[in-house]
């Protein structure tokens, strides 16, 4: 069994945007410049933002981190979105999720100019991606493959068995994973809470990526010997034996399932690091494209 280390991983990947972005700078081409929305005081949320600008930071992007009560209103939130469309300094635009529930998500996401939506959840940008044309992937997503991408590890002909189907993560993987490209090249079943023989169907899986959002959903007794399992989730438990009183863990039972696999993530230090490293591609990828126009 080996870990596929987000962090050490999105560590080398990091060094290589930021030769990139060092060669730009020393060309006089410009800076990438990533602007981040948030909307409340969600700790998780607070989190992920805190760690993408100090990832700006390391990699040397400029970033705008805007920061709204919950009292901000649809319209409002909207119009601060168009002006980061106009903004020709800004090369990407991040809304973190989840809003409140009076400000529509999808309305959000819609207004975002596809040409700077590195999280890749335009429809435009997830038209392209169905499509296999060049576009932003989901960061999340991308992340995967990249990490599958880092360790060598050929899908090519295998069962992908993808639990979760929201468009952030689940659907997604499903285009990815069966797509003509490497990795890629699986043969991919979609399941979720309503799959009747769930677990029959994870025991046929070469590769299990689990997004359900539901934590150690993944038992030991649904996982094949040698599969590979990518665990999406992240979920805070009740654990009184530390500090704060809580800890992550994934959508997988790790602790059961690991001596079983050929390859897992951990949760955290695995996919979490992936993403922010997606996000960051995709915003220099923004730039790129900026420059070939």
């Amino acid at each position: 069994m080996q870990i596929l280390d987000g962090t050490a991983t999105s560590a080398h990947i990091k060094k290589q945007i930021k030769q990139e972005v060092d060669a730009l700078k020393a060309s006089g081409g410009k800076t990438p410049h990533l602007a981040v929305i948030m909307v409340g005081d969600n700790p998780a949320s607070a989190a992920y933002v805190g760690a993408k600008v100090k990832t700006c930071n390391e990699l040397g992007f400029d970033s705008t981190h805007l920061h709204f009560g919950t009292t901000i209103t649809e319209a409002e939130l909207l119009a601060e979105v168009k002006k980061l469309n106009d903004d020709d300094s800004v090369d990407g635009i991040l809304v973190q999720l989840p809003l409140p529930d009076h400000i529509s998500t999808d309305l959000v996401i819609n207004t975002i100019d596809p040409g700077k939506d590195v999280d890749g959840f335009h429809p435009i940008s997830q038209g392209k991606m169905m499509l296999g044309q060049p576009t932003f992937l989901p960061a999340t997503p991308y992340g995967i493959l990249l990490i599958l991408e880092h360790y060598n590890i050929d899908v090519t002909g295998m069962h992908c068995v993808v639990v979760g189907r929201s468009n952030i993560v689940g659907t997604p993987m499903t285009i990815l994973m069966s797509r003509n490209a490497k990795p890629g090249n699986a043969t991919v079943t979609i399941c979720h809470s309503k799959t009747k023989n769930l677990k029959e169907i994870c025991l046929q899986a070469d590769v299990i990526v689990a997004a359900i959002g539901r934590p150690k959903f993944i038992k030991a007794d649904m996982v094949k010997q040698g599969a590979i399992v990518i665990d999406v989730g992240i979920n805070r438990i009740d654990d009184p034996t530390t500090k704060s009183g809580a800890r992550l863990v994934g959508d997988v039972d790790f602790d059961n399932v690991a001596p079983l696999c050929s390859y897992i993530t951990p949760v955290p230090k695995g996919v979490g690091p992936m993403t922010i490293c997606g996000l960051m591609k995709n915003t220099l990828l923004a730039v790129k494209q900026k420059n070939m126009k």
